[in-house]
């Protein structure tokens, strides 16, 4: 895992790059929220997908919901980077337009946007 942040309308974010699956449950999350904000200082992170387990995605485990409220609980705003158009769950695209449409949790289809949408709230 490599944490790289970016500096835009003078706000720091931080953005996770991995190429393991880094969140898999809310402790993992819990983890890597504290480690971020303890060596960047950041409370703004832009994640890939791909860094997150699959289940987070099926709404029915709750998994999202979960880990998402512990981000929103630490004051900490979170973009999740990929695409997202192979989930066919109508219940999931719902989940991902109220999200877009909030302040705290953004599913979006690239850094530029992720950054842009972090650093306007």
């Amino acid at each position: 895992m490599k944490i790289n942040t970016v500096k835009h309308n003078n706000i720091e974010i931080a953005v996770v790059v991995s190429s393991e699956i880094l969140i898999t449950d809310v402790q993992s999350a819990l983890d890597l929220m504290a480690t971020i904000r303890y060596e960047t200082g950041c409370d703004r992170i832009i994640f890939y997908k791909s860094a997150i387990c699959e289940e987070f995605f099926d709404l029915r485990t709750k998994l999202a919901g979960e880990i998402l409220q512990k981000f929103v609980n630490y004051h900490v705003k979170i973009a999740i980077v990929g695409d997202f158009s192979a989930y066919t769950s109508k219940s999931l695209k719902d989940f991902i337009y109220e999200s877009n449409n909030g302040k705290d949790i953004f599913f979006l289809p690239n850094e530029l946007q992720a950054v842009q949408k972090l650093s306007n709230q």
